[in-house]
């Protein structure tokens, strides 16, 4: 990746939908489909699928932050699915489907942290509930440990099966901009 790029790694119910929004967003130099979270390494997507790995669905977004900062990309994010949903996303029922945030630096901790709080009182307001979605760093204790990547037929599988289904299950509700 070009030099400056930076990683986040974001789960938002099923990946083939999030990554998809992702990778059209101005700035993004690349997505992938995997899993992270949990415990178990190198998983399958059948074991993932059973809840016993710990891991979630989790789209790898590498970006410029130069082109899409850090607040932005996490917009973007909150406003995609429900993140009140606990260990689910609309029909998809699952401890891989909930929301949670890897950060890979401070700054993309601290923006998770702010638009967060930004963004509660918005749903709240909205008649949801408190926000469930984790927020760890990749690396050093409780962290969310490494990204294996989904198997190939998962990898920007929207853009192979245009009319396949994983739809974003987003609030409507909009995320503030931080003063």
């Amino acid at each position: 990746w070009p030099e400056g790029t930076a990683v986040l790694y974001l789960a938002l119910g099923c990946f083939w939908g999030a990554e998809k929004e992702m990778w059209q967003l101005p700035g993004v130099v690349t997505t992938a489909a995997g899993y992270q979270g949990g415990f178990t390494a190198f998983p399958l997507y059948e074991e993932v699928c059973t809840g016993q790995t710990g891991h979630t669905e989790t789209v790898l977004v590498a970006y410029d932050p130069a082109v899409l900062s850090h607040t932005e990309l996490l917009r973007t994010f909150w406003t995609l699915h429900d993140p009140t949903q606990g260990f689910r996303q609309g029909n998809d029922r699952g401890t891989q489907y909930r929301s949670a945030i890897f950060t890979t630096t401070p700054e993309q901790a601290e923006a998770a942290a702010t638009t967060r709080a930004l963004y509660e009182p918005e749903l709240r307001r909205a008649g949801f509930g408190e926000i469930t979605t984790e927020i760890r760093p990749v690396d050093g204790e409780g962290g969310a440990g490494p990204f294996y990547y989904a198997e190939d037929y998962h990898q920007q599988y929207l853009h192979k099966v245009p009319n396949g289904y994983c739809p974003v299950h987003s609030t409507g509700v909009a995320c503030p901009l931080p003063d």
